[in-house]
């Protein structure tokens, strides 16, 4: 038995290794592995073979942060797997990076704070120090103007003042994928990258160490999120204790959920049914707000055994994004809905709150130290905004 599960967990790495070596090998190229027209087909094998410029710095990255946590389970003597990597092909459909991460099997109870606060923190710890060092050689070792000329052929007219000139080009730039900024990319790019090599936001995927590092902090900071059985949760339950961490956790969430869902329903829409806004009449905006309200009544479902209180603050969420929008100042700002998902994962299946412990003693300085230090990691890591599209930004 021990063998079979070995023998899976090899093949389900060699499979995402593969799988995240022909997502880089897209991203790098522009081509794809599924697409009609014969000059948009991957080459094979000189564009698999760029692809591993993508896949080995990602899957170290991942690899570290997952055995940051395997090997501090082992240390104290709790059995836990390997990690099983999950490789995931979406190229079809959608951009892919090819896999939807790792995870690993705790196979015993954690019985301490302590326990627990050593184990959630080793994993984005030991991962984010490979992702700073990726992160650096990508941004200080960046390629001449003519690698992105070679990809986008119609860029070289533009010269050295295409990052600019391009953005008034809709037939290139409409729908174009952008990455938000972090505070850790900010500094990259203000301190260690060369000015007149640096590439725009909307072309950093071509450049397969500086994508495979923000894909690093993008899931670094999500798993860094205070709430729950994440590794942020782990940290803020070893540091502020049961009591606290369940009054604190679901205030997060119900936070994050405020944000994330701004924007998707507000008074501008109320007052433009039937006048060529969002909606065409009131039965379509109502069997949307309909809908937003189970959704989020899905995602607090774990917040109280009270389903009353489930309402109600399913309710509340969407009152207060309706009052928000009367503000003139953010009534034309919004969140971003593609945390929307993460959340529903969080709030519906994973939960918010987090198991109890035999032995409940609080941290040593030196913990907590580290902890509040790894949440200010989470903020140098994290971006509101981390996908976006071009014609999105404009309005």
């Amino acid at each position: 038995m021990k063998y079979k599960t070995e023998i899976i967990q090899a093949f389900l790495f060699i499979a995402t290794l593969i799988t995240t070596t022909l997502a880089g090998a897209e991203a790098i190229t522009g081509r794809f592995f599924f697409f009609l027209p014969p000059d948009a087909i991957l080459h094979f094998p000189e564009d698999f073979w760029q692809g591993f410029q993508f896949s080995i710095p990602f899957l170290l990255i991942l690899t570290c942060h997952e055995f940051g946590h395997y090997f501090m389970a082992r240390y104290y003597k709790i059995k836990v797997s390997l990690p099983y990597y999950i490789p995931m092909w979406l190229s079809a459909i959608t951009m892919s990076i090819g896999t939807m991460g790792a995870v690993i099997r705790i196979k015993e109870r954690t019985r301490s704070r302590k326990e627990y606060f050593d184990i959630g923190i080793a994993g984005p710890l030991a991962g984010f120090v490979v992702a700073l060092g990726v992160l650096y050689y990508g941004f200080s070792h960046l390629p001449p103007l003519e690698y992105i000329f070679k990809i986008h052929p119609e860029y070289t007219k533009f010269g050295e003042h295409y990052k600019t000139d391009v953005l008034h080009i809709t037939k290139f730039m409409n729908g174009q994928l952008v990455l938000g900024d972090n505070l850790l990319f900010k500094f990259f790019k203000t301190y260690v990258a060369d000015a007149r090599l640096l590439p725009p936001n909307f072309e950093i995927m071509h450049y397969p160490y500086i994508w495979a590092g923000y894909l690093s902090l993008f899931f670094t900071a999500l798993n860094l999120i205070p709430i729950g059985q994440l590794d942020g949760g782990h940290i803020l339950y070893g540091l502020i204790g049961k009591k606290n961490f369940n009054i604190v956790s679901p205030a997060i969430f119900i936070g994050f959920v405020l944000f994330s869902g701004y924007g998707l329903l507000t008074v501008h829409d109320i007052k433009n049914i039937g006048m060529g806004g969002q909606y065409k009449d009131e039965s379509e905006f109502f069997t949307w707000l309909l809908g937003y309200i189970f959704f989020l009544r899905i995602c607090f479902s774990r917040v109280s055994e009270n389903q009353l209180t489930v309402w109600a603050i399913s309710l509340g969420v969407v009152l207060t994004q309706f009052l928000l929008s009367y503000i003139p100042q953010i009534a034309t700002s919004h969140g971003f809905i593609g945390f929307l998902p993460f959340i529903l994962l969080l709030g519906r299946f994973l939960g918010i709150y987090h198991p109890e412990v035999e032995i409940d003693e609080p941290l040593d300085f030196k913990r907590k130290l580290l902890g509040w230090l790894t949440l200010i990691i989470f903020i140098l890591c994290f971006t509101p905004y981390p996908f976006m599209e071009i014609d999105i930004l404009a309005k």
